[in-house]
C-alpha cells in the first residue's frame, strides 16, 4: 500500500508509524488521518505486529496537529477518501486497537498532536521534546479525549492549566507530571521504543488485549463526549471567531477573538 502523508514500516515485532510532513512540522490534514488509519488497522490485522510506535518524521516535530495553514486556505482539512475528516475515528482505533501504542516523541507534540500522543499507551519523549496544547490560541479545541482523558492522566489542575493557558513543557517536566513514561537522548528514541516493543513481544498477547480493554472500560464513556466536541468543533471553525483564528495564524498576526464572539 502506497502512503503520501506518512511512512509505514514493519521492524520486528513493531509497526512503525512515521507522520511524514516535516514541511509542516507533521500536521495533519485529511489525507494524513485517512492513512493513519489505514496503517492502524495494517497493524491490527497483522499477527506479527505486537506493538505499534507512533512517530514524526525529522527532529522538530512529532506532530503539530490540524494543518491550520490548509484550513486558512480551504476552509477545512481537504479531501478524504469518504468526504468525511475522521480525526476521532482515530482517536478511537488508537484506543481499541488490542495492541500496545508506543507514541516516540521527537520534537513538538502540540495541539491535536499532543492529543494523539496522551492517547497512545506509552509515551517515549526525546530530550528535545516539548509538549502543549494551542487550540485556544487558533480558534481550536478538543472537549473529548483531550481534555477529559488528559484530566485522567495528569490531573484536573494540570490538565486545566495546559488547556487554558497554552504553556509548553519540556521533557523533563512532562516526566514529572505523568505525561511520559521515558526521556531519553534523541539519538536513543527509536532505539528504546523498538526495545519497548520487543518486551511485549514476550508477553501473551491475549493477556495484554484484555489488559488494555480494561483500562479503557474506565474512560469508554469519554467517547460520547469526545463526538459531541466534535461535532461542536465542526461548528466552531465555521464561526467567524473560529476562522479568525486560522486567517491570523496564517497571516502570523495576533488574533482578534473578542470581536467575534457571538455569545458570553
Amino acid at each position: 500500500m502506497e502512503f503520501e502523508d506518512i511512512r509505514y514500516e514493519i521492524d520486528g515485532p513493531a509497526a512503525v508509524v512515521t507522520i511524514d510532513r516535516p514541511e509542516r512540522y507533521n500536521a495533519f490534514r485529511g489525507r494524513t488521518v485517512d492513512e493513519l488509519i489505514k496503517a492502524f488497522r495494517l497493524a491490527w490485522a497483522d499477527k506479527q505486529v505486537r506493538a505499534v510506535i507512533l512517530t514524526g518524521a525529522g527532529e522538530k516535530a512529532f506532530c503539530t496537529g490540524g494543518d491550520v495553514k490548509q484550513r486558512a486556505e480551504t476552509g477545512d482539512y481537504g479531501p478524504t477518501e469518504s468526504g468525511l475528516f475522521e480525526i476521532g475515528y482515530l482517536h478511537k482505533l488508537i484506543r481499541d486497537l488490542p495492541k500496545p501504542v508506543i507514541a516516540a516523541v521527537n520534537g513538538v507534540a502540540i495541539g491535536g498532536g499532543h492529543v494523539l500522543h496522551v492517547l497512545c499507551d506509552v509515551t517515549i519523549a526525546s530530550e528535545t521534546a516539548r509538549f502543549g496544547q494551542a487550540g485556544p490560541r487558533v480558534g481550536s479545541f478538543d472537549a473529548g479525549f483531550g481534555s477529559a482523558y488528559l484530566a485522567r492522566v495528569v490531573g484536573e489542575k494540570k490538565a486545566r492549566e495546559i488547556w487554558f493557558f497554552c504553556r509548553q513543557y519540556d521533557a523533563a517536566e512532562a516526566e514529572r507530571m505523568g505525561l511520559v513514561n521515558a526521556v531519553v537522548p534523541p539519538g536513543e528514541l527509536l532505539k528504546t521504543a523498538k526495545a519497548w516493543a520487543e518486551d511485549t513481544a514476550a508477553l501473551s498477547p491475549t493477556a495484554l488485549r484484555f489488559l488494555k480493554q480494561s483500562f479503557n472500560a474506565d474512560t469508554d464513556h469519554q467517547a460520547g463526549l469526545s463526538n459531541l466536541a466534535m461535532s461542536a468543533l465542526d461548528l466552531f471553525t465555521a464561526s467567524p471567531e473560529g476562522r479568525e483564528g486560522a486567517q491570523a495564524f496564517a497571516e502570523k498576526r495576533k488574533p482578534d477573538f473578542v470581536s467575534h464572539v457571538i455569545w458570553h
